[in-house]
């Protein structure tokens, strides 16, 4: 079990301390307070200090208030590296600079104490508590924050100029104002106010005995703040590798457009964008590996390993790029890097039951790509056709992502070691997937339902190539509503068939009264309403198909619309050589 040291103790008892040496690591995030967040901190110590406007009302032996808590570990080098409450800690010294600065030109005995105070928050001192104004209590190494260097000097001189534009800066010269007013207000209890920060403020400093306890820690007390992520913490190994090289700007610069290009492309469940991008990266590297164990380990675990070595290499940056502008190319439906074909199965594959698909393509990418980073469009296209019926087919047979995972996994390793992608020990029998199909129930909440209706629109070579941002719904061609109203299904269960459904844009909004085909025929094909407005109707061609050429859809038509679906899927399977011979 992970210790933990934790002991609540004042700003002062905190920053005095003689073993007082934080470090703002690489992987954390730049600072990001601005005069909003000083301005509520200032209320809030002032009514703290000063209740009911009134100086006299403090109790210095009780009151107490709390500023929240801060996670650290002790690094290699023996600092305390701060996980959380990095923003709150380098405010309060902001503040206590600025208190100090002011105090500076005063010689009356409660100043001159108060200001021996404060330095011993700031500096480091000497065993008869004199400071060294070379050696700061506080450092930081945050990889892309480029102001940095103005908190250390803020805190070194006590002075900014006109030209310096940081949030420290911008947050120090407030925080001076804020003194001065303050001193002009209230002259007769500026003495009070910075002692009794120091004294009666309250943090929790929580001290693990590692990196990873202190982020789950984090994660589990923010509530506010964006955890630091994965991503963070793989940022600060490239950080050093590539300042090591003296190529630390050009990588700062790399890696912010890599962050936007990410957030635009990437917009994962869990974890941030950055986080998937590695994520679908590891996978090449596990199946380079030779690893085929279906139980992933946690990103992180995984590229820390040998000290992180695999982030010690140009290469990895450059391969993390060369992915992610792939996938912004899959995302925006590059015509100029993809042919139509293969357009169209990355838009079925979109609506795939599960991610693994992507993770699988990563691979492919990775383990195929030219030099130009293109690949081959006829090899590309089997591959394509080929997963997208194993996964389905899959889905169906053995629900779940994990159990995916074997299969997959094994045809990673056979990519990245130029094999053939044949799935020759998952391969199925004929006869037991029809049966898996015919019994299979297609509910709306099921992911495979919407998946195989986006894979039946995509067979018909007529269907024009929809955006990705279209929205696409589940359409009962035979209404629920009719059926509650006619009870004309011999089968019930018929209504919720496969071959009683269809893709439909969201936008196209059917009332509930036009419950009849011959009601529904409009939009569907498109009409002009009431006021002369045009509504579109749908792009998926077989629905307009069957505007124009039915007059109503009817159970026979659902029964025989089912088993064309099914048939056409088994074939599909045949000609992507995934069924058992017999």
């Amino acid at each position: 079990m992970s210790k933990l040291n934790i002991d609540q103790k004042s700003v002062r008892a905190l920053f005095s301390e003689k073993k007082a040496d934080f470090l703002i690591p690489d992987y954390q995030r730049p600072y990001a307070w601005g005069e909003k967040e000083c301005q509520t901190l200032w209320d809030d110590l002032f009514l703290f200090a000063f209740p009911d406007n009134d100086c006299d009302k403090f109790n210095s032996d009780s009151d107490e208030y709390f500023l929240g808590p801060i996670v650290t570990f002790k690094n290699d080098d023996g600092k305390m590296e701060i996980i959380d409450g990095q923003q709150r800690l380098t405010t309060l010294m902001l503040l206590l600079r600025a208190f100090y600065e002011k105090y500076g030109s005063m010689k009356n005995d409660k100043a001159v104490k108060t200001s021996k105070f404060i330095e011993q928050c700031i500096w480091k001192t000497d065993e008869f508590g004199d400071p060294d104004k070379s050696a700061l209590k506080i450092d930081s190494e945050v990889a892309t924050d480029k102001e940095k260097g103005e908190f250390l000097n803020i805190l070194k001189a006590g002075t900014v100029s006109d030209c310096e534009k940081s949030s420290y800066a911008n947050n120090y010269r407030f925080f001076q104002q804020k003194i001065v007013d303050f001193l002009n207000t209230y002259p007769d209890w500026f003495s009070f106010f910075p002692i009794r920060i120091m004294n009666n403020c309250i943090l929790l400093p929580i001290e693990a005995e590692s990196q990873d306890t202190a982020l789950r820690i984090f994660s589990t007390l923010n509530d506010r703040g964006k955890p630091l992520s994965d991503a963070d913490i793989f940022k600060a190994q490239f950080y050093k590798y590539y300042s090591a090289k003296g190529e630390r700007e050009v990588f700062i610069q790399k890696w912010k457009d890599l962050e936007v290009l990410c957030d635009s492309i990437f917009h994962p469940i869990t974890g941030t964008p950055m986080d998937e991008l590695f994520t679908r990266y590891m996978y090449y590297e596990r199946a380079k590996q030779g690893i085929k164990s279906s139980t992933t380990e946690a990103l992180r675990k995984f590229y820390e390993r040998n000290a992180y070595s695999l982030l010690k290499n140009d290469q990895t940056f450059e391969n993390l790029i060369d992915l992610a502008n792939f996938w912004n190319d899959v995302q925006n439906q590059n015509v100029e890097r993809f042919s139509d074909r293969i357009l169209r199965r990355l838009f079925v594959l979109n609506y795939a039951p599960n991610g693994m698909w992507t993770y699988f393509v990563s691979v492919y990418y990775m383990a195929n790509r030219d030099s130009d980073g293109l690949l081959n469009d006829d090899r590309f296209y089997s591959f394509l056709n080929k997963i997208t019926a194993f996964i389905w087919a899959y889905a169906v047979t053995n629900p779940g992502v994990n159990a995916l995972r074997t299969p997959i996994f094994a045809e990673m390793i056979n990519i990245v070691t130029g094999q053939p992608v044949r799935f020759s020990d998952y391969l199925f029998d004929t006869q037991k997937l029809q049966n898996a199909f015919d019994n299979y129930t297609f509910s709306n909440n099921r992911a495979i339902t919407k998946a195989m209706l986006t894979w039946w629109a995509f067979q018909n070579s007529s269907q024009e190539l929809l955006s990705l941002e279209s929205v696409l719904e589940i359409e009962h061609i035979y209404a629920r509503n009719r059926q509650e109203k006619e009870h004309s299904l011999s089968n019930p269960r018929n209504v919720e068939s496969l071959g009683n459904k269809v893709l439909l844009e969201k936008r196209i909004n059917i009332r509930a009264s036009d419950y009849r085909f011959s009601d529904k025929v409009k939009y569907y094909t498109g009409f002009e309403n009431n006021r002369k407005q045009k509504k579109e109707g749908t792009k998926i061609k077989e629905l307009t198909d069957l505007a124009a050429n039915a007059t109503d859809f009817t159970e026979s038509d659902i029964v025989e619309r089912n088993a064309k679906i099914i048939l056409n899927f088994i074939t599909f399977m045949h000609n992507n050589d995934l069924l058992c011979e017999d």
